[in-house]
């Protein structure tokens, strides 16, 4: 009768014991993925918001950046009207509206700006004046970049952010100084 009883008790306690187990393991378990969840979360505020490290590729921005590939740190606290001519800006491609591509500014709102001074995609006597709210981008590479030669004036509302530095690879490691020189 007291084996009985005591082995009675021992099933009711394995069974609280493995009830708590099981609850204590549900419990660590969606501490866990709710701490993932939060850290997406935070990670994509912080990357829509002030910034990330973004990959580039293509040859439009040749010397500045390598056409096979590099990574570089993304500034989106800017405000539209701080913006100077020679910053590298990204915006959304207003070709490929999926797309964000990476230029550098030439002309701001009021600029009289020659179209294409290369000659291979306008005269290079027509000129433009840059509407407000607008800006003329250029890749460094005009030969082959598609810009504002091709599509015109860029909205302020689809640039992106402004690049700060070319952060991978480490040898080439860079920040990217504005040394645009305007002539009035």
């Amino acid at each position: 009768m007291f084996s009985g009883r005591f082995a009675q008790t021992a099933q009711r306690v394995a069974q609280r014991m493995r009830h708590k187990s099981l609850v204590g393991l549900a419990k660590s378990s969606s501490l866990k993925v709710l701490y993932f969840v939060n850290f997406v979360c935070v990670a994509h505020l912080f990357a829509e918001n002030v910034g990330w490290v973004y990959a580039t590729s293509g040859p439009s921005m040749l010397p500045t950046m390598s056409a096979t590939g590099e990574l570089v740190l993304e500034n989106r606290m800017i405000s539209p009207e701080r913006l100077q001519r020679g910053d590298l800006i990204t915006f959304v491609s207003p070709l490929t509206p999926g797309r964000v591509v990476c230029k550098r500014i030439i002309g701001l709102p009021g600029d009289i700006i020659c179209v294409d001074p290369t000659g291979q995609l306008a005269p290079s006597t027509e000129h433009v004046v840059i509407p407000k709210h607008h800006v003329w981008v250029s890749g460094d590479n005009a030969s082959l970049s598609r810009d504002s030669r091709m599509y015109g004036p860029v909205s302020m509302a689809l640039i992106k952010g402004k690049l700060v530095a070319k952060v991978y690879p480490f040898r080439d490691f860079t920040i990217f100084r504005n040394n645009f020189n305007y002539i009035d």
